[in-house]
């Protein structure tokens, strides 16, 4: 019976099929059509049909975004869709700001521990001091009930003008503190350090380039040439880029007026050239730049363009090679596509992006593995390049190379024996991170008061040995031992070289924290060595 019945089940879904889409789309199908227009007809056909008559019931939003995500995913690495949650999320660094309470924290058992707040900022303002816990936010509890940490920023962050009511912990006071805190923007900082390095050469490391990365470029540079600083290292290593217009902006205060910077082409979208407008704060002293594997996109921009113009030297290894520029498209829900619309080349012409294949995310994500695996990164007689990647600089004609990313003038090995395993596996399991929070905690106002200066705290501070020893003990009831007294040494090293960082970046800021890890610095210290020779 079933078998003389289920060709009449199937002629009649045909049917059916047939009527909906009469129903659907009821106009007469032009004699000439399209093709593009075609394909459109048939995805809207596609979603509609599912839509309405597939077994179970679907949700329409969520297969637009699949079709979407599945179009995009067959496309370059870069073109990518982010709903309206992931787009606010992603746009807040470089936008250069967010609205919240404005403190920099961290988690020690289960409680908000303050760093510093933001100077000026809104917590400020009001009195909250470094060393503050918060344990409640608008009467709710948000200490010791194991709250995520992004549960914790949600509560913190909100729209400026509304206020949160805190209940803060302070060491020496009994009582639960109350602090209404009106939230405000809250600038997000590219730049992580600047600092001299010597007497004549200052350092300034940024983390992204965002609407507000030019202007705090601008102020570092000030800062650097009140305090005599005739030549500059820019540290770009792992900084992965972000807006073109501030690598052209900033590139601009290098290189002498009308120096071409980059260019763009694509199939569509119109080329453009973008050049120094001239006036910059630093067109005379010597510049080295400072890449490695993750240096990507408008990093790329700047030290290709120092690079090609002469201008300063290219310090470490070859870049990430993002050279694909997306066109960000704004979608009504505050969802956006960043669709891919053409290539960055650097003033010789060369261009940007490294080589990869449509629709293999996964072989190109594997790049940098797969350089270290050739030992690119290790090695640089590893690294080969053909006779038709060869460049010309603009001035001075040295030979650079293409075939995506920037190969350095001077190349710096990866150091895979800087950090010992012991210590990377006492690090990955936060016992370091505590550690100097519990100590900050304890001895935050007799170190205030015993280094009135970063200079005097640099040179006569050192890392408790009790300090280290509590370290290890916690790591050894984790089975986390050095293998051997070389490897111990070497553990000793790297903790009291992080933990006197950390307390530095407590006492005052990143650029103290960098000042001491970067001490011996392979980089760092070849850039120094460079830009000192005679």
């Amino acid at each position: 019976m079933m078998k003389r019945l289920l060709p009449s089940l199937i002629g009649i879904g045909v049917a059916c099929t047939v009527y909906a889409s009469v129903q659907f789309f009821n106009t007469p199908a032009p004699r000439k059509t399209d093709p593009f227009e075609e394909d459109i007809r048939k995805l809207v056909m596609a979603t509609v049909m599912i839509n309405n008559y597939y077994v179970d019931s679907v949700s329409s939003k969520k297969q637009v975004e699949d079709a979407i995500n599945g179009m995009l995913s067959k496309l370059d690495p870069h073109s990518a869709y982010s709903n309206p949650e992931e787009t606010k999320k992603m746009n807040e660094p470089l936008a250069g700001s967010f609205e919240g309470i404005g403190v920099q924290f961290n988690m020690l058992e289960d409680t908000l521990l303050i760093i510093q707040p933001v100077p000026k900022g809104p917590s400020e303002k009001v009195g909250i001091l470094a060393g503050d816990r918060i344990v409640t936010v608008n009467d709710t509890s948000i200490a010791g009930v194991k709250m995520s940490r992004e549960e914790i920023m949600r509560r913190l962050r909100g729209p400026k003008g509304t206020t949160a009511h805190l209940g803060i912990k302070r060491q020496g006071i009994k009582d639960l503190l109350k602090f209404n805190v009106i939230r405000d923007k809250i600038p997000v900082n590219s730049v992580d350090a600047a600092y001299m390095v010597t007497p004549t050469i200052g350092l300034i490391r940024f983390n992204n380039f965002a609407q507000t990365t030019h202007k705090e470029i601008v102020e570092a540079i000030k800062k650097l040439q009140a305090q005599g600083m005739k030549d500059l290292i820019i540290d770009l290593q792992q900084n992965g880029g972000g807006y073109l217009q501030a690598a052209a902006e900033i590139a601009s205060e290098f290189l002498p007026k009308n120096d071409l910077i980059v260019y763009t082409r694509g199939r569509r979208a119109p080329s453009q050239e973008f050049r120094s407008t001239g006036g910059g704060l630093f067109t005379e002293g010597k510049i080295a730049i400072l890449v490695d594997e993750y240096s990507a996109s408008a990093s790329e921009i700047l030290a290709g363009a120092i690079q090609d113009q002469d201008r300063g030297i290219v310090v470490g290894r070859r870049t990430f090679g993002k050279g694909l520029v997306q066109r960000p498209i704004d979608m009504p829900d505050g969802s956006m596509i960043r669709l891919t619309v053409s290539k960055y080349y650097t003033p010789s012409g060369r261009c940007i992006q490294k080589p990869y294949e449509k629709g293999d995310k996964l072989g190109y994500a594997k790049d940098v593995i797969n350089r270290y695996n050739k030992g690119e990164l290790t090695h640089a007689d590893s690294i080969h390049f053909p006779d038709s990647l060869r460049y010309q600089t603009l001035r001075k004609k040295r030979t650079v190379y293409g075939g995506g990313g920037i190969m350095p003038d001077y190349f710096v090995p990866l150091d895979t024996t800087k950090y010992s395993k012991c210590y990377r596996e006492l690090s990955a399991k936060n016992f370091i991170i505590n550690a100097n929070l519990k100590y900050m905690d304890k001895n935050r106002a007799k170190l205030v008061k015993q280094y009135p200066n970063f200079s005097a705290f640099n040179k006569k501070f050192s890392v408790p040995q009790s300090l280290i020893d509590e370290i290890l003990a916690q790591g050894a009831k984790e089975k986390i031992k050095p293998a051997d007294e070389a490897e111990r040494v070497k553990t000793v090293q790297n903790i009291q070289r992080i933990l006197k960082g950390l307390i530095a970046r407590d006492l005052w800021d990143m650029s103290e924290y960098f000042a001491v890890i970067y001490e011996d610095d392979e980089m760092v210290l070849k850039a120094i060595e460079l830009l000192t020779a005679k």
